[in-house]
């Protein structure tokens, strides 16, 4: 749970909980339940929710299910992401089906019970089962989420139920020292509830003296030995390797009486040492109409970190904005220096005809590029108009009525989960073809991708595509579907239907990304002896 405010980083202290007690050899499981009332985020804005994260089963969830699967590297499901809206959905279906016998339906025990059912589906078959409650103390519509923590609490026994407060401590400059009321406060609000924290993480910007830690303990009601200072960190992924250094997984293991066992870190460790020893710097632009809510490409964004820690390359993002078409003297300004170029996935058209000149900068260019769904999208229009000579192509999300329609949506129910708007949600099979660029990334012939999106690269249109050097690397099994289309000609120019970057992992970077990432160093190599 979070107090005081939002953003503290309350998916990256569940997922860092996770990666220990996996690493001790606990079979854990991971869930978020969010206080909003949406049903999930696929309807959000990016600019207000960020990223909406894809499972396998094609559940569209918050962005913290990806920290949770990129530091515990599992694969999580449907049963792990909760909203209000779900819970009252569910209870107002029941009551609308008799399933109350008459009952006035009411928060507590309807709602509650629900969110406890919820709560403990998978306990029988994990050892620890990790959930996040959204929102802040004190917001009203995380009340029935919390009465449901409290109500567990006592039916479970505090020997087998533990609660985490995420708390800050600001350090105002002016007075020279960090303040704990805030961290008091939300602790109070929390025991009114009828919740006492067994743990404090009190995130902070300067390192605790041994007085903050009596002080915080003294007021809060929680043992000294159980109040943590979840300090700043350079990069996330150290998080871990504080908690741990700091005792952290011992006082949870002490709680539950589960044997203590040194977490095996050593993956972990060499993955920051390659991010911390990477000296070289390549940059990166990602291009998109949400940048300006970075948090809208957080999947991309890590992902890219792992790659580039792979390769022994720091890398430095610029995010630009698609938002409005750029002349080629702009394009020349805004990517003087990039390395390579990514086009993400998006909805709507307000950015399309900026992606398309982008791609085609890119592709003219022989900037190594990597076009994410909406960006092979564009990559596919630009080449159909540009090279093929279909000068009115497009896709007929933004125009219904294209002569050259060389992206359309599917007629056939097969291929789509009737959910979030008839897309094609969650993850596919596809298969690679020996001798492309997206083979020797994969290594593999047979695939599983996440996919999230509704138009698809018309069939009709490949010959022509094909016969001016744009090749399909990839479909689905059955040939019907198109995955990978990518250019041979240039160093590294690829687009594809799904979102590679979901199933990313730091000691175990994509191989897309991978191979986006050393084509890059290798474009950056040439272009310098040419030079």
């Amino acid at each position: 749970m979070g107090g005081v405010l939002s953003s503290l980083g309350k998916g990256i202290a569940t997922a860092t909980i996770g990666l220990l007690l996996k690493e001790m050899g606990y079979k854990v499981s991971l869930q978020k339940y969010d206080p909003y009332l949406n049903v999930d985020p696929s309807m959000m804005s990016p600019f207000q929710h960020g990223e909406v994260f894809v499972t396998d089963d094609g559940a569209e969830t918050d962005l913290d299910l990806g920290h949770y699967e990129r530091f515990v590297d599992v694969v999580l499901t449907r049963d792990s992401s909760c909203s209000a809206g779900q819970i009252y959905e569910t209870v107002l279906d029941n009551e609308r089906r008799g399933m109350y016998s008459g009952m006035t339906v009411q928060v507590i025990p309807h709602v509650t019970d629900e969110i406890k059912k919820r709560i403990k589906k998978l306990d029988r078959h994990f050892d620890v089962i990790i959930t996040e409650i959204g929102g802040t103390v004190g917001d009203i519509e995380s009340l029935p989420f919390l009465e449901a923590v409290r109500q567990l609490r006592l039916e479970l026994g505090t020997k087998n139920c533990l609660c985490v407060l995420l708390t800050y401590v600001p350090y105002i400059k002016t007075a020279g020292e960090l303040k704990t009321k805030p961290s008091q406060h939300s602790t109070y609000k929390l025991r009114e509830i009828g919740i006492q924290p067994d743990i404090l993480l009190c995130r902070s910007e300067m390192p605790f003296e041994e007085e903050i830690y009596s002080k915080i303990a003294l007021f809060t009601n929680v043992p000294t030995k159980n109040v943590f200072n979840a300090i700043d960190v350079d990069c996330v992924y150290e998080v871990p390797l504080v908690y741990q250094q700091a005792g952290f997984s011992k006082v949870i293991c002490d709680h539950f009486d589960l044997e203590y066992r040194e977490p095996e870190l050593k993956l972990w460790h060499q993955f920051l040492k390659s991010v911390h020893r990477a000296e070289e710097e390549i940059n990166i632009a990602i291009c998109g109409q949400y940048v300006r809510h970075q948090d809208s490409y957080k999947s991309v964004r890590e992902a890219l970190l792992h790659a580039a820690a792979a390769n022994q390359r720091k890398v430095n993002i610029r995010w630009i904005e698609t938002e409005h078409s750029l002349s080629d003297e702009e394009l020349k300004q805004e990517l003087a220096d990039i390395d390579g170029i990514i086009l993400p996935g998006g909805f709507g058209m307000s950015d399309i005809e900026g992606k398309i000149i982008i791609a085609g900068y890119a592709r003219e260019h022989n900037i190594p590029f990597f076009g994410i769904c909406l960006g092979l999208h564009a990559m596919v229009i630009e080449y159909a108009r540009n090279v093929c000579g279909l000068t009115d192509a497009h896709s007929t999300e933004f125009a219904p009525h294209s002569p050259h329609p060389v992206l359309h949506q599917i007629d056939t129910a097969k291929y789509k989960r009737m959910v979030g708007g008839n897309m094609r949600l969650g993850a596919y099979p596809c298969s690679v073809q020996k001798g492309s660029l997206a083979y020797e990334a994969y290594q593999m012939e047979q695939i599983s991708e996440r996919h999230r999106h509704r138009y698809e690269i018309n069939n009709t249109y490949n010959p022509q595509l094909n016969s001016r050097g744009m090749m399909v690397s990839d479909t689905s099994p059955d040939g019907m579907l198109i995955e990978i289309m990518e250019l041979k000609t240039n160093d590294f120019y690829i687009g594809v239907q799904f979102h590679p970057e979901f199933k990313s992992r730091p000691q175990r970077p994509h191989p897309l990304f991978n191979a986006f990432i050393a084509a890059v160093i290798r474009h950056g190599t040439r272009h310098q002896k040419s030079h």
